[in-house]
């Protein structure tokens, strides 16, 4: 039968083309980008996860004898030892054994410690999220801030001085200004007496209200530390990505329709120059917790950093590579985050 022949009964009978709404190819779209990000994400961790383990065995030193704290001990007890830790199976065999556990959330037992590395990790973690989370509250605030200020008065001295001393301190390493803020504040020298404690996270003795004070005072310093090293990026982006906005024709129109340039600069420019800071959020906060191994360490702060170094010293190789994968995954997913999150504030970007 011919299209012309056709009856209103065959038409009705044949299956409706289904037509996709924009909302819908744009959801279909963010699916598969997040898919795609979420994949390498995965993929990235599983080679972490390989490399963290081959990587610490080329470390010299054997744990073993480390632990025996240079007793004199029978090869027999050595060999012991080796056993209960699993040391004297085929690498092969300890590397199948290990990815086996870690796919389920057993990192193993410490060398040192006798505890599962899990357990330490959650015992250390508070008090790195407490240093690096006021750092990094502190120093996005200040450099989105002070980021803005020096776009909108670019040129000017203001500008010159916020950024020539934002890419000074963030060339600076970390550990070396910690130990120049404790000769200087916890030491004293000259005229400047010693107001700061030298190192940890407490005195000791104090409770309540008391306690929290003297937490916060040995809070100050390595948190100025993490805040010079870290708020120029901010800054820096921040600045830049203004710059960019500034010459737009929106804001133009905005200032040919009378308002205000701080109502400009609040209501529409700093909004859009904002998503590029999104992003480096998102990447700094990952960043922030593995990179504070340095600063825990200068600073004596019992968190990850300080676990990973006191891990590192043995070596201690479940530990060391527990904490490696911790630090490599927080940097990973926030850095998955950030991707997710910028398409749903940018549609551009994911189609």
């Amino acid at each position: 039968m011919s299209s012309a022949g056709k009856t209103v009964a065959d038409a009705l009978a044949e299956p409706a083309v289904r037509v996709r709404t924009p909302r819908a190819r744009a959801r279909t779209g963010y699916v598969r980008y997040g898919a795609g990000k979420v994949g390498g994400a995965l993929v990235s961790l599983l080679a972490v996860l390989v490399t963290g383990f081959f990587l610490f065995r080329l470390i010299p030193g054997d744990p073993v004898k480390t632990m025996t704290g240079g007793r004199p001990v029978s090869a027999e007890q050595l060999s012991s030892y080796r056993r209960e830790f699993g040391l004297d199976l085929p690498l092969w065999q300890q590397f199948t054994d290990y990815c086996g556990k870690a796919l389920t959330g057993d990192l193993g037992t410490s060398y040192q410690f006798h505890a599962p590395v899990v357990d330490k990790i959650g015992e250390a973690l508070p008090n790195t999220l407490l240093l690096t989370g006021t750092a990094f509250v502190l120093y996005t605030a200040l450099g989105i801030f002070l980021g803005t200020r020096a776009a909108w008065r670019h040129g000017r001295l203001g500008d010159r001085l916020n950024t020539g001393l934002a890419l000074t301190l963030y060339s600076v390493p970390s550990f070396w200004l910690g130990l120049l803020l404790i000769i200087v504040f916890s030491v004293g020298i000259g005229p400047v007496p010693g107001l700061f404690p030298t190192g940890g996270m407490e005195s000791g003795g104090e409770e309540g209200f008391a306690y929290v004070l003297d937490v916060a005072h040995h809070l100050i310093l390595p948190v100025v530390t993490l805040v010079a090293v870290e708020y120029g990026q901010t800054l820096l982006v921040t600045r830049s990505a203004l710059l960019d906005e500034m010459g737009s024709d929106y804001l133009t129109t905005a200032r040919a329709k009378g308002l205000r340039d701080d109502l400009v600069r609040r209501r529409h420019a700093v909004p859009n120059a904002l998503l590029p800071t999104v992003t480096l959020v998102f990447v700094n906060l990952g960043r922030t917790v593995a990179g504070v191994i340095l600063v825990e360490t200068v600073f004596s702060w019992p968190g990850l950093g300080g676990l990973f170094y006191q891990a590192l010293s043995v070596p201690d190789l479940p530990l060391v590579q527990g904490l490696f994968l911790f630090f490599a995954a927080a940097v990973i997913i926030m850095n998955t985050l950030a991707d997710l999150v910028y398409p749903l504030l940018d549609p551009r970007v994911g189609r």
